[in-house]
Order: C-alpha cells, then structure tokens, then sequence
C-alpha cells in the first residue's frame, strides 16, 4: 500500500474561510479549503489587507498605462502599486517554496486568470481579463506548483488534477531534502502508471534520467528530474491516457480473475469511457482486485490513491472533462 501522504505547503487566499479580509469586510467559507485543513499546511494571505488598505476598504482595480499595470483606487483617488508590491515582495520572500496555492478568483490582487483589468485609470474603461498583481505574479514564482483559483477548483477534473500534483510536488519535495539514487528509483517505479496516464513521452524522457547512463552526479540528476516532472503534470490527464492505464493495470490481475469478473472490470472501465462512473470507482475496483490477490505492485502504485480520501468528491460544476 502506499506510504502515508506528505503535508503539501500551499498558499491560500485569507478571505476563503480564513478571516473577514474581504475589500467588503465578509469572510467566503469553502467547503474544499476546509477538508484541504486536516491533510495540508495552508499558509494564508492577504496582500491588500497586510499593506495597509483596511477593512473594509475602497475597492482597487487594476489599470493598464503606458507606465505599465497600476493599481488604482478609485473612490479616494490614490495609486497604491507600490504599496501592494512591497507586501507581495515580503510574502514572496517568506515563502521561497509551495506545493500549490489557491486564490481567490476575479480579485485585483489575487486574480489568475479573470481579474479585470482596465485601460488607463480615467475613465476606467474595461480592457481585458488576465492575472492580478499577486495571482500573476505566483503564477510566475511557483511555476511548477499546482495553482488555482477557488472558482475553477468546483470543476471535477480540475479539483483532482489540483491534489494529484499537489500531494505528488510533495513527495518529490521531501525526496529532494533526503535525495539518494534508491529513492529516486522508488519514487519514480511507484509513479509509473500515474505518469503513464499524464504524459507517456515525458515519463519515458523521466526514466531516461534516473537510470543516469551518463553517470551524471546526484544534484545534476534531481534537478532534470524536477524538469520532467514538471512537463509530466503541466495538464490534467485526458481520457484516452487514463483509459490505457486502467487496461494496464488490469493486465496485472486479470489472469486470476474468471471470465465474468474480467468482464465485469472492462465494462466498468468502459462505463469511465463514456463519463458514466468517475475514475475513483474504477480504480478501487482496481484495488480491491490487487488486495484480493495480494498484487503487491499495482498496491504500490501511487494511481490507484494519490491523494487522501477524505479529499475525493464527486460535486461537480458541470463544465466537462476537458476543462483546461
């Protein structure tokens, strides 16, 4: 079975079930957030409270000028680009290494991908839609991480691709603090079938690199790892590579099953095909199988339970498999 889940480190924005930070003075409960609090280290932020801009407070909003993205707040005339920026540049700092981070969606500050950004800042007329001055600036610094914001996390897909790389930028965290070549190993055979699923050019490119042919040293070796690791998690997996690797899971167990129990488990993984059963159902099938038989390797593979089940859900949004 695999080994206990690690404590990814991941950002939050403080008004989502935190404090009552919000430009209006409320506090947002978030169901997801509060079940992350038992398996995760939430470290919670707040740029435009901690520079100084009160609660409540006037709302800002962001400008784009030919002296590039201002912040700007209109009911008292004042720009506060420098301001916000000090205090992002204090949190950045504090925290030079995140598994992931959630952020409060459409804010001037936090925004990933939807806050509004305006041109110029008289008339205020509306430009387009794109990061705020932290969210943007997080989606830079953390790269690598697993980033969010709470309003794409209703998604089902997303929410899963979200604590899969998450909880597995956390193992590869504490490897890298301990790294020995063995462990390197482990960690990447234990992976194999969920990498598979993800990206199979990158987990083979992934292989490459920890049978180290080149005899390349230890250091040399995690940091093009973490390069292929990245690659290999840089999207949610699509169906036709999730389809592949329940098949080759099932190979490892059908030779003990009968004939209507094989069947049994491909009509299950075709009912996942066609978006009628999430993969959870198909994977504890998977499971249970291995656990009847003992199969100690498919037990020890990290697709079948990559996060916490406590942290697995099937509301949904509605927006589809193929979100991105």
């Amino acid at each position: 079975m695999n080994s206990p889940f690690p404590r990814p480190r991941i950002l939050v924005s403080r008004c989502l079930g935190f404090a009552a930070c919000r430009y209006d003075g409320q506090i947002l409960k978030n169901g997801f957030v509060e079940q992350l609090q038992a398996h995760a280290d939430l470290v919670p932020v707040c740029p435009e409270t901690d520079c100084g801009l009160g609660i409540p407070r006037s709302p800002i909003r962001l400008c784009d000028t030919e002296q590039g993205l201002l912040v700007y707040q209109p009911a008292t005339g004042r720009e506060v680009t420098s301001q916000l920026q000090t205090t992002i540049d204090a949190i950045l700092r504090d925290h030079p290494q995140v598994d992931g981070a959630i952020l409060k969606s459409k804010s001037p500050s936090c925004g990933l991908f939807d806050t509004k950004i305006y041109q110029g800042r008289v008339d205020l007329q509306f430009l387009k839609k794109g990061a705020g001055l932290f969210g943007g600036q997080v989606l830079h610094q953390y790269a690598a991480s697993a980033i969010e914001d709470e309003m794409r996390l209703t998604n089902l897909i997303l929410r899963e691709h979200f604590l899969i790389k998450v909880f597995t930028l956390a193992r590869f965290r504490e490897l890298s603090d301990r790294p020995t070549m063995g462990a390197l190993v482990a960690f990447h055979a234990n992976h194999k079938l969920l990498f598979l699923a993800y990206n199979q050019s990158h987990f083979r490119l992934a292989g490459k690199i920890v049978a180290n042919h080149e005899q390349l040293p230890l250091p040399e070796v995690m940091h093009r790892y973490r390069v292929e690791l990245t690659h290999i998690l840089d999207k949610p997996m699509r169906t036709p590579g999730v389809i592949n690797t329940l098949f080759h899971a099932f190979g490892w167990i059908s030779e003990h099953l009968g004939a209507e129990e094989k069947q049994y488990v491909i009509n299950t993984i075709e009912e996942y095909r066609d978006e009628r059963l999430p993969l959870q159902a198909v994977t504890r099938l998977i499971e249970a199988h291995a656990l009847r038989f003992a199969q100690n390797y498919l037990l020890g593979q990290v697709f079948l339970r990559p996060y916490p089940r406590a942290l697995a859900g099937l509301h949904d949004s509605g927006r589809g498999r193929e979100v991105r």
